[in-house]
């Protein structure tokens, strides 16, 4: 990692300026990107909980299932680079909040789906809804910190994919032991009603509390806004990173981070929509122990990727911190399919996939935020973002296909852990910016 430097205005002794400017940005913005992305990804993939008893109710069938949580995707794919376009022009405060109030309001409708169209349009609509939160909130936060620090930030933002998979499951197994037949409602209707108000309640939150640029944030001081601008502008001057949409459209690195990132969401894509699923298959059959298991994969996930991302920052390292990584999801995610029914076994298995799948995330980022500045920044990244995610479309429904021909979910989990195994076979073979990076 870069050394900071003390600056000179300050006493021997005490922090830096921009140490500490770093650190007042990252205990307030993390902890409230991290709860904005734990509402968005539970009710992305609280669809995963409710189908236990959701299929039954509406008559779909596992592949109806698939495809519908998977098409949520496309349209995520569609809207994407725009939205991502558009939080450049207008702030991130005004894009946060749209997306957030939005999503929330989705989720709530998804409990009153009575038809199979009506799920896959509902599910459609989210994807439309969330397009650009994720991609717009690793671009919001390189107008907060430099190069040197983003692995670790990365990180400490995507615990949010582990910690809404701790929370998440516990959560929705709650509402569904609990509360059936409550106001007339289906215990997974109930799923969506109340892990959907949140998120509205969140949404209007942002508008008063999330600043776009360090220079408006009223917990700095004028110091130390300006010490972190100041090097976040001296990093600009001296990058040699593509800085205009077209040229990030030309690079051939842009595209083949896109094909990473299929790769790495693939696997994260079918632990987030089948870990209730899997667990079911070794015989647990109660909704609240469903839940309670669930959790002990992505617990074991955060772990791994905040200290991957910490220690990628400490060496400098980017190409196999995220490699090794990806392959040992492809390992955990192959062995679940030649265990799954196992009891133990198996979860251990699909933990081990969990931790793999979630240490990836953080390095990879570092990757593209290295090769784009500005508008191709804004672009790039969510073109990135939107070609990967197309993933949470096809390995769900490649696995909802596995489960209605064979009964079992083992053959789509090997095809995902080959695309798991290029996506760290594609990051260790090409060298992205100077060697050893």
């Amino acid at each position: 990692m870069v050394d900071i430097v003390d600056d000179p205005r300050i006493p021997a002794g005490e922090p830096s300026l921009r140490a500490r400017a770093y650190g007042k940005a990252a205990a307030r913005l993390i902890p409230a990107l991290v709860f904005l992305f734990i509402l968005a990804w539970i009710d992305r993939v609280n669809v995963g909980f409710a189908k236990l008893s959701m299929l039954s109710d509406l008559k779909l069938s596992e592949a109806a299932y698939g495809f519908g949580a998977g098409v949520f995707f496309l349209s995520y794919f569609l809207f994407e680079v725009p939205s991502n376009l558009l939080l450049e022009k207008i702030g991130a405060r005004k894009t946060l909040a749209r997306i957030t109030i939005l999503w929330g309001l989705n989720c709530i409708a998804m409990a009153y789906v009575r038809s199979e169209t009506w799920f896959y349009i509902l599910r459609f609509t989210l994807g439309m809804f969330e397009a650009g939160f994720f991609p717009g909130v690793v671009l919001y936060l390189t107008y907060w910190f430099p190069a040197a620090r983003r692995a670790r930030i990365n990180g400490l933002f995507m615990t949010s994919f582990a910690i809404a998979g701790i929370i998440g499951g516990p959560v929705a197994g709650l509402i569904m032991s609990t509360m059936g037949g409550v106001g007339g409602h289906a215990n997974w209707q109930w799923v969506f009603i109340l892990e959907g108000i949140p998120s509205v309640l969140a949404g209007f939150a942002v508008i008063f509390l999330l600043p776009d640029r360090p220079r408006e944030a009223t917990w700095l001081s004028n110091d130390e806004a300006a010490a972190i601008e100041n090097e976040l502008a001296a990093e600009r001057r001296s990058a040699t990173c593509e800085t205009s949409f077209s040229a990030a459209l030309a690079d051939w690195r842009v595209w083949l981070c896109a094909l990473i990132y299929f790769g790495i969401v693939s696997g994260n894509a079918t632990i987030a929509f089948w870990t209730p699923s899997i667990i079911k298959e070794t015989g647990v059959t109660d909704t609240l122990r469903i839940g309670l298991l669930a959790a002990l994969p992505f617990i074991a996930g955060t772990i791994a990727m905040v200290w991957n991302g910490g220690h990628s920052d400490r060496t400098g390292e980017r190409r196999l911190h995220c490699s090794i990584a990806a392959l040992i999801a492809a390992v955990g995610l192959a062995a679940t399919g030649a265990l799954i029914g196992s009891g133990a076994t198996a979860l251990a298995a699909l933990t081990v996939a969990a931790i793999g799948i979630l240490a990836a995330f953080p390095v990879f980022w570092t990757i593209p935020q290295a090769l784009l500045g500005g508008t191709a920044a804004a672009g790039g990244i969510a073109l990135i973002n939107a070609i990967g995610n197309l993933a949470g479309f096809a390995a769900p429904y490649l696995v909802g296909i596995s489960a209605s021909v064979t009964g079992s979910a083992t053959s789509g989990l090997y095809v995902v852990a080959v695309i798991e195994l290029t996506a760290a076979a594609a990051v260790f073979l090409f060298r992205f910016t100077q060697p050893g990076r």
